[in-house]
């Protein structure tokens, strides 16, 4: 059985980790390099960079500090945010990333994800996907929402995760927009809905609040959990989450 992976989240404004809830009222959580180096030594299996501003200002992501970034840490490195082509992706990859994340761009031009994945393998292609609940009496549902969260879709989200697995996708970082910041728990349901619908790993965001949160949505089918402000706030330590894991019975890396 494959390892579940605990993978905390740097969200870039500005040169700077912020944190908000619903991706608004960020705060500044320190600089971007020193928690990348900080969350290395604690032993993460992942980290994830996403420069939440450079889809909505239209412009790429910073790659300076993406070099910077990579530099001081040895574990497997996302970076997403302003990434709009092959050739956008590649410039991310050789300043240090080992993957690339795609969310707006994606659901602007589908073939993007196909066109990535040819050119740098499916390993190497992040789908995120930020997902919102829609009021529906007869079914739970979701919509896709883009451009950090501002702008709604006419994409169902498990149908939208379906596809993007079919176009090339090799994993899925799911967000609930409704739960970002919130430290209420993971969407469940959407957890659960998106692990059932494919094979690919689906990886949990939006939400973590606590431990049993982490737990709770490795029960639900996520391969790993995205986590910020339970990790950046020092409320909660990596060494912490993986002895809670195990002794769950989760398979998480020693």
């Amino acid at each position: 059985m494959l390892a579940r992976r605990i993978i905390p989240c740097l969200d870039i404004a500005g040169g700077r980790v912020v944190k908000g809830v619903h991706f608004e009222s960020l705060r500044d959580a320190g600089d971007p390099v020193q928690q990348a180096a900080r969350y290395d030594a604690e032993g993460a299996d992942e980290l994830v960079f996403l420069d939440i501003s450079a889809t909505p200002d239209a412009r790429d992501t910073t790659l300076e500090m993406v070099g910077r970034v990579a530099e001081s840490i040895f574990i497997p490195f996302t970076v997403g945010g302003g990434i709009r082509s092959v050739e956008d992706a590649g410039r991310a990859l050789r300043a240090g990333a080992d993957k690339v994340s795609v969310n707006t761009a994606a659901v602007r031009d589908p073939s993007l994800v196909t066109r990535l994945a040819e050119s740098f393998g499916s390993q190497c292609v992040v789908a995120a996907v930020d997902a919102r609940q829609i009021n529906d009496r007869d079914q739970l549902s979701w919509q896709v929402v883009i451009t950090g969260g501002r702008e709604p879709t006419a994409l169902d989200a498990v149908s939208w995760i379906e596809r993007l697995e079919k176009l090339g996708a090799g994993e899925i970082l799911l967000t609930s927009m409704d739960r970002d910041g919130t430290r209420l728990g993971y969407d469940l349901p959407l957890l659960r809905a998106a692990t059932r619908t494919v094979q690919i790993p689906v990886i949990a965001s939006g939400g973590a609040g606590s431990l049993q949160n982490l737990a709770q949505a490795l029960e639900a089918g996520a391969h790993g959990v995205l986590a910020a402000s339970i990790f950046h706030d020092r409320g909660t330590s990596l060494a912490e989450a993986r002895a809670y894991l195990r002794k769950r019975g989760f398979v998480v890396r020693p």
